[in-house]
This record gives C-alpha cells, sequence and structure tokens, in this order.
C-alpha cells in the first residue's frame, strides 16, 4: 500500500491503478508447489497418478504428498497455510472447521466406504450389538471430531449406550490397533488398515449395511483452501480432473492399479486389495447428480453438523452449508 500511495503523488491515478493490478497480479502468480494432505494405509484411485507423478505434469508443478493421522490434522495444517488441498478428508472434520469459520470449499468426493471405517469390539469381552450396554463404564478408542467418532456416537445412539458413560479417549488409527492388540481398550475404531488388523481378534459392533439401514453415509472430500479455490480454479479443476481420469483407469482395470496404489499407500497388495473391495470411487459424473453434491451433500452436511451440536461435540452449526459446498468442479 505504501508503493501505491507514492505513485499515486507522484505520477497520478493512472500509474497508481497500473501498480495495484501489477501487485493483485503477482499475488495470483501460479505456485512453483503446492502440498496435498492425505492418508497412508488408505489406497485410492488416484495414487496411481500420484505416484507417476501425473498430477505435477498437467498442473505444471511440483506436487507434495503429505500424509496425516486425522482430518483435524488436516484442517490444522491448511488453516496454517501449509496445505493447500486436502484429498479424502473426512466430512466430520470439514464440517467442524468450516463451522468454526475456516474456510474451506468442499469441491469433491473422493471415496465411499461404508465398509472401511468401524468399529471392532474384543471377542474376549463378548460385548456385541445385542447387550452393548456392557460399554458403559469401558475404555473406547477412536479418533474424535471425525467420520469414525460421527459413526461411533450414531451406532451407541440406536444401540441404547449412554455415550457419557463411556471411556472415550482420543487415539489415531494405529494407536488404537496397537491398544486393541493389547487388551488397554475394549473397543477400537478406525479406518483403513488399522480397523483390518483388529478385526483379526475382534468384531464388528455393527456391519455397514445395519448403519446404512439407519442412515449413516459414510464418504470422504476433498476440499481446497477457500483462497486457493479462488486464485486458482484452473489448478484445482486440473486436480479434479487428473483425479477423474484416475478413477476411470482403476475401475477398467483394477488389478493392473493395485501395485501402484499399494505402494502409494505404504501397504502390501494384499490389505490394499481388501480395503479397495470396500471402496466407491464416483465420477465427476455422478458426483454432480442429486446424489451428491447437485444437493444431497449439502442436506447430509447440515444433518451432521445438528448432530453433533446436539451430542454438546459442536457449539453450533452453520444455518447452511451450501457456500462452502461447489458442484463447479465436477461439472
Amino acid at each position: 500500500m505504501r508503493i501505491a500511495k507514492k505513485v499515486l503523488r507522484g505520477a497520478g491515478i493512472a500509474a497508481a491503478t497500473i501498480c495495484l493490478t501489477a501487485g493483485l497480479a503477482r499475488a495470483a502468480d501460479k505456485p512453483d508447489e503446492i502440498t496435498v494432505a492425505y492418508f497412508l494405509e488408505w489406497p485410492t484411485a488416484n495414487q496411481v497418478a500420484q505416484l507417476e507423478k501425473t498430477y505435477d505434469k498437467e498442473m505444471g508443478l511440483k506436487v507434495k504428498w503429505r500424509a496425516f493421522g486425522n482430518g483435524n490434522e488436516m484442517s490444522q495444517a491448511m488453516a496454517s497455510g501449509n496445505v493447500q488441498i486436502a484429498y479424502s478428508q473426512g466430512l466430520v472434520p470439514y464440517v467442524v472447521a468450516v463451522s468454526k469459520g475456516l474456510d474451506l470449499k468442499l469441491v469433491g468426493v473422493a471415496v465411499s466406504y461404508a465398509e472401511a471405517d468401524n468399529c471392532v469390539v474384543s471377542k474376549e469381552s463378548g460385548i456385541t450389538k445385542a447387550n452393548a450396554k456392557q460399554l458403559e463404564g469401558k475404555k473406547i478408542g477412536t479418533p474424535i471430531g471425525n467420520v469414525t467418532h460421527y459413526k461411533l456416537l450414531r451406532m451407541l445412539d440406536h444401540l441404547g449406550v449412554d455415550a457419557t458413560k463411556v471411556d472415550m479417549v482420543q487415539m489415531n488409527g494405529a494407536d488404537a490397533a496397537v491398544a486393541f492388540a493389547r487388551g488397554d481398550i475394549v473397543m477400537g475404531c478406525a479406518f483403513g488398515g488399522p480397523m483390518l488388523r483388529m478385526l483379526d481378534s475382534g468384531n464388528l459392533l455393527m456391519t455397514a449395511a445395519e448403519q446404512e439401514a439407519i442412515g449413516i453415509r459414510v464418504f470422504d472430500v476433498i476440499s481446497v483452501t477457500g483462497e486457493f479455490a479462488a486464485e486458482h480454479p484452473d489448478l484445482v479443476q486440473k486436480f479434479m480432473d487428473v483425479t477423474d481420469k484416475a478413477n476411470a483407469a482403476y475401475a477398467a482395470d483394477k488389478m493392473a492399479a493395485l501395485p501402484s496404489i499399494a505402494k502409494a499407500a505404504g501397504m502390501d497388495k494384499s490389505g490394499a486389495e481388501k480395503l479397495l473391495k470396500m471402496f466407491s470411487f464416483p465420477s465427476k459424473a455422478d458426483q454432480a447428480s442429486a446424489a451428491w453434491l447437485g444437493g444431497t451433500v449439502q442436506k447430509f452436511t447440515k444433518s451432521v453438523a445438528d448432530f453433533f451440536v446436539a451430542q454438546k461435540q459442536l457449539d453450533e452449526a452453520l444455518d447452511s452449508y451450501d457456500g462452502a459446498i461447489t458442484d463447479k468442479f465436477v461439472k
């Protein structure tokens, strides 16, 4: 602003306008690199493009992939400006962040995965959905404030368990799996590889089909910072286009894509294949429909926020989340 004032005094309004315009152009110049948040042990179809650097080639810059333990950590990194895009961020961390005022835009659906995120109860405990009230007073390991936590609360509510009487301990998936194996917790809730490891000695509290029957939808989103979406919509579009092509290539030949996906996810092929069978990757055309960003995601996002407010996990929800969700990059 000091530069603009000096120009205004010395050379008139026209020169000042040129200076300010040039300054704005510089501010929105294409970056040399961006950072994309993702999860290890969470194999997704786009990871072939991640491993082969297709994103770098198509976007014309260096794409750094940074692994996180949960979606809330992704939000914090985006708030600090260290991450521009979060791939497969849980819907709940996105809802929490936006509800608290963080400027994020939901631009797409990464993966739908009802079966790949769940709560596993110890076989030795003898606890099932039929006697789930026995969970009261017991220790449960779960990441707090994400999709896994949301599913846990919904299941407890449905099964008549008082969540305030459960000893809920913050644990990311890998930590929950270790604690579960040691017998430190009676139930562990996680997604991806850690959930599979707990299933070796445990049982699901409720199956994915049972959860879907009571209205629990589970999907991860592609979110970007509001600033990045506004300044570089072309880069966001290219990111979405590369992702869509990778999803289509995976659908056409899943086994050919498996080795690259497993490597990028930090898993062996067997574990990656087990999870991928639980996943679906909606195309851009699907996402643009009423079933997703054409209206359903907006309504479901609001219902998730209201549920968390009722559970006293969130102070207040927005009147509407429509302004934080856009379908323009999937159209």
